[in-house]
């Protein structure tokens, strides 16, 4: 039986850490520079070289990668070779794995009220996809009647709230998606926190209910402005009210 967490035995993590000591003082790099490069806290590193807290599978597949070693020996002393390298997603989008996260990976139809017409559907296209460089999922968006304002960032999925969030951050300006996990039909639900744009440079902060459906789900997907005489427009609103009427995201009256 595996130990809780993937923790690796008491034994495991003493040998792990007076390897990774060594590499420190071989490179005289600091544990600082290495918790970076590995994508951990320093405290997470410094508590576990302490044997203070054992070191995890995850963990250590981090610091692997990070000093190119391997770390962990199998009975007969061989090398195991560590997970191929953009495998773990950063602590601050969950640490999650590929595999674990591969379900989520496709083309979505993406469903919002209008913002100019309170009667229509804005419906575009989301691709969810993992990126080696960032070692991590991201999303792009696509087919937007208003491409100036198309859309691309970084998927997080911690299991601690069981929700996906979709984050862009451009120079310090957030737009966040947080949406359920997939139902049985792949499709998700939540709420979208963006700026709606004005005249001239006005601003306004505004949520809305937000439904991504899988490309595969929609016979001949309509994109752009869907009004109610688009053959699309009754299925696109009866995912929109779901997201309220089930419900997977509330909004409160002011």
């Amino acid at each position: 039986m595996s130990e809780p967490d993937n923790q690796l035995s008491a034994e495991q993590s003493r040998q792990i850490a007076e390897l990774i000591r060594e590499e420190i003082a071989r490179r005289r790099m600091s544990r600082q520079a290495l918790a970076e490069q590995a994508k951990l806290s320093l405290s997470t590193l410094e508590k576990a070289l302490g044997g203070r807290r054992p070191f995890t599978l995850a963990t250590t597949v981090r610091l692997e990668q990070a000093l190119g070693v391997a770390l962990r020996k199998a009975p007969d002393s061989a090398p195991v070779a560590p997970l191929v390298n953009g495998d773990i997603a950063p602590d601050s989008l969950g640490a999650y794995s590929r595999r674990a996260v591969a379900w989520l990976e496709g083309t979505y139809i993406t469903l919002r009220p209008s913002f100019g017409d309170k009667e229509a559907i804005y419906a575009y296209r989301t691709e969810i996809a993992w990126d080696a460089k960032a070692t991590s999922l991201i999303f792009r968006e696509g087919e937007r009647q208003d491409a100036a304002y198309t859309q691309w960032g970084e998927v997080a999925v911690p299991n601690q709230s069981g929700f996906i969030y979709l984050v862009t951050n451009r120079n310090g300006q957030h737009r966040l998606i947080t949406v359920s996990r997939p139902t049985i039909s792949g499709e998700m639900y939540g709420i979208i926190t963006t700026l709606l744009a004005g005249r001239g440079s006005l601003l306004t902060p505004i949520a809305a209910p937000i439904a991504f459906l899988p490309i595969k789900n929609v016979a001949n997907p309509s994109v752009g402005r869907i009004s109610s005489s688009d053959a699309n427009y009754a299925l696109y609103r009866q995912h929109l009210r779901r997201t309220t009427e089930e419900p997977f995201a509330l909004f409160l009256p002011g």
